[in-house]
């Protein structure tokens, strides 16, 4: 009974995928392989889907114009030497928390949610103490946001890049990284 439902529910995915998504199998063939090993050429993964070079380039550039396939460096936040937290909050003001997520160095991203909380921010620091003065001072005091949780995650399972800027000094948040400035003292 849970093999059929499983197999039920993989047939679904498949079909959405190929309906939303427009990609089929070797597509997703690309897809894996270039996630387990992005330096791969594409000649190499040619080889591994029965398919031209020419025709796999193609196919990469496809995925990568429909935003489904995207190479991003940054830092693995699983050897990185820095603290990840998750801060989730309530918000009337899920516009100004997206601003200030997309302008701040230490937020790395942000996501709006159904839910307990309304929102979801992936914040980073060099000490606990700056987790916490950054919440405190961009979310806890802020009277459009009527609940905070910040948990710090002590583990990460797998590689998780993310892009990071080291240019504090070109927070967007206050136009200089005199609020940077404040939340790492």
């Amino acid at each position: 009974m849970i093999g059929r439902s499983v197999q039920k529910s993989k047939e679904w995915c498949e079909i959405m995928e190929s309906q939303i998504l427009s990609i089929d199998e070797i597509d997703r063939n690309i897809i894996e392989l270039v996630q387990e090993d992005p330096s791969l050429t594409h000649t190499q993964i040619a080889k591994y889907v029965n398919r031209s070079q020419p025709t796999v380039g193609m196919r990469i550039r496809k995925l990568e114009e429909m935003g489904v396939l995207k190479f991003q460096a940054g830092l693995n936040l699983k050897t990185a030497d820095l603290l990840l937290a998750k801060v989730d909050l309530d918000t009337l003001d899920t516009e100004g928390i997206e601003n200030l997520v997309r302008n701040c160095p230490y937020m790395i991203n942000g996501f709006r949610q159904s839910g307990d909380f309304n929102f979801s921010i992936l914040i980073i620091g060099f000490e606990f103490r700056q987790l916490d003065k950054m919440v405190n001072k961009h979310f806890r005091n802020n009277p459009a946001v009527s609940r905070v949780i910040m948990n710090v995650v002590t583990d990460v399972v797998n590689d998780f890049v993310l892009p990071f800027n080291f240019k504090f000094e070109e927070c967007g948040v206050c136009g200089t990284n005199e609020c940077c400035k404040e939340c790492i003292k």
